[in-house]
């Protein structure tokens, strides 16, 4: 039979084995978890295409799947050319409301999520643009993306705009 008096100091023990145990392994699994900068860096990369104009670089960020939402008609592009597709089509009905220059700038994240090779990122956004001689700022929209990783890192595989 174990001495009285040792029973609270085993209890200890086991106590802090137990909690270094689950710190442990849930440190392991953060690190285990790829990396929220990379996706965001992703979405970065590809706002500044798109404001730039940059179709080559912007389209190389597809996968080709794409599926994009977006509040301008026909309001919705999918398959392997979807990006460039959409890219056009706003362009255009860009130039024809008069609408020059353009530009989309986020803000911090409201949310992303990386499981595997899939993440989910929600970000604020705003939209600025001359509308004539008049800027306009359209504030308070909501930009959702869906990526997934293959061969070449992550790629755009949709995304829908919302403005408020």
């Amino acid at each position: 039979m174990a001495d009285a008096t040792r029973i609270p100091e085993m209890r200890i023990t086991i106590f802090a084995v137990a909690v270094t145990m689950a710190f442990t392994s849930c440190i392991a699994a953060r690190a285990a978890q790829p990396d929220d900068a990379d996706v965001i860096k992703v979405v970065n990369e590809y706002l500044a295409d798109m404001n730039q104009g940059a179709a080559d670089t912007f389209v190389r960020l597809c996968s080709p799947q794409t599926i994009i939402i977006d509040d301008f008609p026909p309001h919705t592009w999918q398959g392997p050319t979807a990006c460039m597709d959409w890219l056009t089509a706003f362009a255009a009905y860009d130039a024809k409301a008069g609408i020059t220059p353009r530009a989309v700038t986020i803000g911090k994240p409201w949310r992303v999520s990386v499981n595997g090779e899939n993440a989910y990122v929600v970000v604020p956004a705003t939209y600025t643009y001359t509308k004539g001689k008049k800027k306009v700022t359209e504030a308070n929209s909501v930009w959702t993306l869906a990526l997934r990783k293959g061969p070449d890192g992550w790629r755009i595989a949709g995304w829908a705009w919302g403005q408020r």
